[in-house]
């Protein structure tokens, strides 16, 4: 079931099936703590489904706990993957550098990766 709700302000939020319905035409997609519930395939089709429907210069912003590029210092991270790979049937957690290497696979021209708050960080990417 497709719907969508328009806010005072203009933004609109959409309510479909992901992997079944068109991504809605528009100049931001937020992904937050999405992907890494799903296996590598599921991830980079939501990230080549998100560049079809943004704008030019449009951008994708997926957010989560990201492990740190070299596995070795966010533990939050590497066990929140341990969860991830135990409740899902392909879920897991990811680097920035893994993202970015999605991301530039599925056509985005710019990423970069900021810190936000304590284990999560947004991985940005341009069309």
């Amino acid at each position: 079931m497709r719907t969508r709700t328009e806010s005072a302000d203009g933004s609109a939020f959409h309510q479909l099936d992901f992997f079944h319905d068109p991504l809605p035409n528009v100049d931001v997609l937020m992904m937050g703590h999405i992907l890494h519930d799903w296996n590598l395939e599921e991830k980079k089709l939501l990230l080549r489904k998100s560049f079809e429907a943004l704008t030019p210069g449009g951008a994708v912003i997926v957010y989560d706990s990201l492990i740190d590029d070299d596995r070795s210092k966010n533990a939050f991270g590497l066990l929140m993957s341990l969860n991830m790979l135990v409740e899902t049937p392909g879920g897991f957690d990811y680097s920035g550098a893994d993202c970015t290497g999605w991301m530039k696979e599925a056509g985005f021209s710019e990423v970069s990766v900021e810190h936000l708050v304590g284990p999560d960080y947004m991985v940005v990417g341009r069309k």
